[in-house]
């Protein structure tokens, strides 16, 4: 799981700076090429970016399914449990699992409707309208990042089961920093 879960982790956070990168790119073509430098202007000027704003499209459809599987696992994913909280234990519990268990079933679903789609378009000549690539690639997305999603409910909900615990997010922690235990420093008479 380890690995999943890096690979999870490393994926995301190449597509956000990937995407940020190319946006970079994007605006200084835009707005530094009308400034007369030397070779800076001649560099920028036949540098195409017509592909850029479709490209983080697709970044972001990626990076916006395989963040959803990551917030199941870590607790951050949106979840109303208003009335659940008011419940008792037993009845807190059951519907906790049940909730889960929609979810893994929801985008269960989604990912296997998501998989026709994909093995539908994949027999056609579609491909994106700048970049012109197969447009399967693109809605590979939905299957591939709702699988993941089912699977991260499902495996919460096995944790749930055997702990009766959920995951939390600390929204305090920065991963990396460590924190230094306090110290004591009032000074005794």
């Amino acid at each position: 799981m380890k690995f999943l879960n890096h690979l999870e982790e490393w994926f995301i956070a190449s597509l956000m700076g990937l995407a940020t990168l190319i946006i970079f790119l994007a605006v200084l073509h835009r707005y530094a090429s009308g400034f007369a430098i030397p070779y800076i202007q001649d560099g920028l000027l036949l540098l195409n970016t017509s592909w850029a704003q479709e490209l983080t499209i697709y970044l972001f459809v990626w990076m916006a399914k395989f963040g959803a599987a990551y917030g199941v696992r870590t607790g951050i994913h949106v979840g109303v449990d208003v009335l659940v909280n008011r419940l008792s234990s037993p009845w807190k519990n059951k519907f906790i699992l049940f909730g889960l268990l929609a979810g893994a079933s929801f985008t269960g679903v989604i990912a296997t409707l998501g998989a026709n789609f994909v093995y539908e378009l994949s027999s056609t000549s579609s491909t994106s309208e700048v970049m012109e690539i197969p447009i399967w690639i693109v809605y590979l997305a939905i299957p591939v990042g709702s699988g993941l999603m089912c699977f991260r409910f499902l495996q919460v909900a096995y944790q749930f089961l055997r702990s009766g615990e959920l995951p939390v997010h600390d929204h305090t922690h920065v991963e990396g920093l460590e924190q230094e235990p306090a110290v004591n420093t009032e000074v005794r008479s």
